[in-house]
């Protein structure tokens, strides 16, 4: 099983490029099992669009 670390890269990494299935199947298993790696998933969408609007406005 995946440890918070290694499923918040995955997230991360799924940003930028399609996971494989094991991936998927990995990370979809820990957000589960985990509640903070599951609001971070939710979260990230977000996070990226501030980031973007941020880095415009530079």
């Amino acid at each position: 099983m995946l440890k918070c670390r290694q499923a918040t890269r995955l997230m991360s990494e799924s940003q930028e490029r399609p996971l494989t299935t094991r991936e998927t199947l990995s990370l979809r298993l820990h957000t589960l099992m985990c509640d903070a790696c599951s609001n971070f998933q939710q979260q990230l969408p977000v996070l990226r669009r501030l980031c973007r609007t941020y880095a415009k406005r530079k």
